[in-house]
């Protein structure tokens, strides 16, 4: 992996400025992890040593293990006893599966979502919406990815089932390298946002099958997305 500018030896942990520092160091650790598990720079089966990230990043060890811990947490990696860090063995059938478990989520978070949402919730659903817009304006997927977890997470918590927010939120994580990767497909995020946007009406409606049906159509395209992005990866592009 290549040393990005961005880190820096600047983290103070005693004080509230170098805890936000070290938080967004844990961040832009986990991306660039999540990007190199997605684009198989990291192969299943590589190990992630602790001290050897801390060195190239020239940063603590603190941030790099937290980042460790918080990609454990969600499947992303294998915290081993005397391997440390570890890529898991994720096949591409595998991942298939798992996307089309996380289009019925989805789906089933809509469906319920159309029949349960409160003012609140509508009002959070369009702030989340909003800020996608921005992002979208932007230019920058990464960015637009950010904003794009909140709106999904919006639609899991304005299905008032818990169980099926959490199982959906976890397995999203799960999936987070690859949802944000499939982003930076030509004028995928364009795409993604007018989604979002008959999402929006459809759970404003109360109309729980159409936006079962188009979050589930959503999470789908994605799979469908990210493997022309490994295609285009793969070819040299």
């Amino acid at each position: 992996m290549s040393t990005p500018d961005v880190f820096s030896t600047s983290t103070t942990k005693s004080s509230p400025q170098g805890q936000t520092r070290s938080g967004e160091l844990r961040e832009e650790i986990c991306q660039k992890i999540e990007e190199d598990i997605a684009t198989g720079v990291l192969r299943p089966g590589a190990r992630l040593d602790e001290a050897e990230l801390a060195a190239r990043f020239s940063i603590s060890r603190t941030p790099v293990r937290e980042a460790f811990i918080q990609l454990a947490a969600v499947g992303i990696l294998d915290l081993r006893p005397r391997r440390g860090a570890v890529v898991p063995e994720l096949s591409p059938r595998r991942l298939i599966e798992m996307i089309e478990v996380m289009a019925e989520l989805e789906a089933m978070c809509g469906r319920l979502a159309a029949r349960r949402m409160s003012d609140a919730d509508q009002r959070d659903l369009l702030v989340a919406h909003e800020a996608c817009k921005d992002a979208q304006a932007s230019g920058n997927a990464d960015a637009y990815y950010v904003k794009n977890e909140i709106f999904h997470f919006v639609v899991y918590r304005s299905s008032h089932n818990t169980f099926l927010s959490e199982r959906a939120s976890r397995l999203h994580r799960r999936l987070r390298p690859y949802r944000r990767l499939q982003l930076r497909v030509r004028d995928r995020v364009g795409a993604s946002f007018s989604e979002h946007e008959a999402v929006v009406e459809s759970l404003l409606r109360g109309d729980a099958d159409r936006a079962a049906e188009q979050l589930r159509n959503h999470v789908l395209v994605q799979g469908q997305r990210f493997t022309d992005l490994m295609a285009m990866l793969h070819g040299g592009m």
